[in-house]
Parts: C-alpha cells; structure tokens; sequence
C-alpha cells in the first residue's frame, strides 16, 4: 500500500501569498520563478527541509539538499551556536534570503508544520532520539550512518518509520554510487563464481587515526565554551565534564557517542557487503572479534582489531584494520575489490567488470544520487536505496562486533529475534542506559 503524503503549508504558498497582496491593494505579480516557468520549480511544489546538526556533515548535507532544484533548506538546529550560524550564512547564501530559521531545541523541527523533511546529521548518540522525533512529527527522514549508536536504538528508529508510514533512507552513500552498484550487480549475478568469502579492510592508518592513538594521557577537564550547550550535546548519555577531545569530530572514538572506525569506515564497506552477498534483509550469526581501545581512558573505541562473522548459510565476513579500505568479494572463479571512498574498482580478470548482465540476471539499478534518490522517494512513496532496515542491520553487524570485542569472546546472534543467544550480559549491551529526561 503507497505511504501517505505529507500535508505541509508550502502547497499554499501561492495561495496565501496572492491573497497577501491583494489585502494590501498590490497588483498581483508573481515572478516565473514562483510559477515554475524558466526551469525554476515553484515553491508550492518544493520539498521543505529541516537539517538537525550543522557541524562538517550536517554541513556538507545541508549543501547537497541545496543543489536539488525541488526542495529548500528552511530551518536548522544545533546546541552548537557556533557551527549553527556558519551554517545558515551559507544557506542564506545559497538562497539569497535571510529566511533560513535557527533553532537550539530538535523538538522544534520534529514538530515544525512547515517542514516535509528532517535530515540527522548529528554525533552517533542522537541518531535514535532526534530521528525518532521527526518521524513522530509525521517527516520524512534522511539519518546520517550508522543509522543508530546501538542496536536497540536502530530497531526503535526503523519502528517508528513502520508506525508513521514515512520514508526514512539511511546516509550510506556508497550504496549509491553507480561503480559500486554495478560490482554489487556482477557477483550477485556470479561473475566471479560462488561467493566464498568477503573480506573488509578498514584501515586505521589516516592522520586522525594516528593523533588518536598517540593520546595516551588523560585529556583536562576544560570550561564549557560560551558558544556550546553541553548538557544537551551530551543528551542522554552520562553528565561529565567538558573537554575539547570529547567533542566536535573526536567524538566518534568515545564508544558513549560514537563505535570507531567500526561504525564509521565500516557502516560504508559492511554496507557493500550486504548488498553484494544479498543479505540486506539479515545479519551474520556467529561474531568473533578481537581488539584493542586507545590507552588514554576517554578514547575507549578499538583501534585496531580483527574479526569474523559468519552467516547462517556458512558465508565469512573476515575484516581487519589492514589494507586499503575497501571490500573484497572472493569466489570460486575470480574476485572484485571496492575501493571505499576512492571511486574505484579492481579485479583478479579486468574482462569481469566488463561484463554485461543479461535480461534475465539480477538487476540493482542505478541511483540518481543518494540525496536525489530519498527526494524522489518522498515523492514517490517508494523505498529508497538505503531504507533503515538495511541501515539497521549493517549498523547491527558493527555494534555486535564492537560488543565481541569488549566482552573478549564470540557471540552467536538471532537476527530475527535480535537478541544474542544465551549470554545475558552481552544482551544488555544493546541498547544505552539513558540519561534523564531521555528515552526511546
């Protein structure tokens, strides 16, 4: 059955602007770019975006809803005043306007009945409770990978989706692009033979990386900036004190707010994974992992480690901190390689990624671009190519990892319960112990 469409005040844009100058005795003109005309889309025709979290990514997603012609960036959020003001003077830029609304309270927009559209771009640890929001608040939402900073909380989002019948598409871009999409094609339809393995590289060797583990002393307790509403980036998870290494981008390597390269890199490149073996409607079952957090007490994510997952059909997903980041996909007559964010990709015999895929074969279909694709499904009322189902389960595949290695021993899964099987303790890894006022 198509989801309902959203009911929002832009399709009485033209309406309430015409009666507003005729109240006030104006001839009533409006320019070809409110009609549509001169490749203009009318505003009564455009989407309305919301964009919660305004730093380097929420930024950077802000500016990709910007270049599509048929919605428009109308309010922000951040606790961060700072990157919020940034990030409107570039929108407001953009638009040539100064309309672009800011706001340091998520629930606003979540309850905006001007906005189609929330995108969360915020640290890991507000995915949950900000996409949550948005979707009760009858919008459409685009949430940054991984979907959620848990399992429990990644299953919470997908329901709420299901309960508000709205689309939700998971920020793995990867998924979307055309050479990745096409070596995805080529071993579902086995051109390298039957898949025996998959391995998955994600290298912890870049400059961030690196300043990480050579923080090996505590990090100072520091004052809060003026600029900065603490208690709220910290949102649910426990009050402590403030230091820069916290906060802005190092967050990601605090297990509290973010899973490490594992959920980082890895969201990406298991994501690949998934589609190529077809298994984006499941997750491995067995989880072996062992690795090693940074030595400096805040920074507790694993920095280098290894793995393997194996599916219930026997399949193993075999990763490590090594090589180039990417995924290799191993059969029993060749192998393809996906560079992750290098635009490129390998094979054991340059005649396999030259093949062409019949009629009848499997076919993934192309995606206009990530944030293109979730507008036209808004449109639509189809499921994007990253819905959050398959960000859940690609974002379970990591957290299961992380919870193997902090518990020092395998785990098996039911991915149809989710639940780990017989191992109470690692059960109640799951899901976070939320702060007050905050809950799922």
């Amino acid at each position: 059955m198509p989801r309902q469409k959203n009911a929002t005040n832009r399709r009485h844009f033209l309406k309430v602007s015409t009666l507003a100058a005729t109240s006030l005795g104006l001839p009533t003109i409006v320019p070809a770019s409110a009609l549509g005309l001169d490749g203009h889309t009318a505003p009564s025709n455009r989407l309305t975006v919301g964009c919660i979290g305004t730093g380097g990514k929420g930024r950077h997603n802000a500016g990709e809803f910007i270049k599509l012609p048929d919605c428009q960036v109308i309010a922000i959020c951040d606790v961060d005043a700072n990157h919020m003001q940034t990030a409107k003077t570039k929108i407001d830029k953009a638009y040539d306007n100064t309309d672009c609304s800011t706001h340091a309270d998520f629930r606003e927009l979540a309850n905006h009945d001007g906005l189609d559209v929330i995108c969360v771009s915020t640290p890991d640890h507000w995915h949950a409770l900000a996409s949550i929001a948005a979707l009760d608040g009858g919008k459409d939402v685009y949430c940054e990978k991984p979907l959620a900073n848990s399992v429990k909380e990644g299953r919470a989002i997908c329901q709420a989706a299901a309960r508000n019948d709205r689309i939700l598409q998971t920020g793995s871009h990867e998924r979307s692009g055309d050479g990745r999409r096409m070596a995805c094609e080529l071993v579902r339809n086995g051109r390298i033979g039957e898949l025996r393995s998959i391995r998955i590289n994600l290298p912890t060797t870049d400059t961030h990386h690196m300043q990480v583990k050579s923080w090996t002393e505590p990090q100072p307790d520091m004052p809060v900036p003026e600029y900065l509403d603490w208690d709220r980036w910290l949102g649910h998870t426990p009050l402590v004190p403030y230091t820069d290494k916290r906060c802005h981008f190092w967050w990601r390597f605090v297990l509290a707010y973010g899973g490490g390269e594992m959920t980082d890199r890895g969201a990406h490149v298991i994501d690949l994974a998934q589609l190529a073996a077809g298994r984006d409607d499941t997750t491995p079952v067995e989880y072996l992992a062992k690795g090693s957090p940074n030595a400096s007490g805040l920074f507790d994510a694993y920095m280098d480690y290894v793995f393997v997952n194996i599916y219930d059909d026997g399949l193993k997903m075999i990763g490590s901190t090594q090589g180039p980041r990417g995924v290799k996909f191993e059969g029993d007559e060749g192998w393809i390689f996906i560079h992750v964010h290098a635009q490129k990709v390998e094979a054991s015999d340059p005649r396999i990624l030259e093949s062409k895929i019949g009629k009848n074969g499997i076919h993934l279909g192309r995606s206009p671009g990530h944030h293109r694709n979730f507008i036209d499904c808004v449109k639509s009322r189809q499921d994007p190519v990253a819905t959050g189902e398959i960000g859940h389960r690609t974002g379970t595949i990591c957290h299961l990892n992380n919870i193997a290695m902090k518990l020092g021993r395998p785990i098996r899964w039911d991915p149809v319960n989710e639940v780990i099987i017989n191992d109470s303790e690692a059960n109640t890894l799951l899901g976070p112990q939320m702060r007050d006022p905050w809950h799922l």
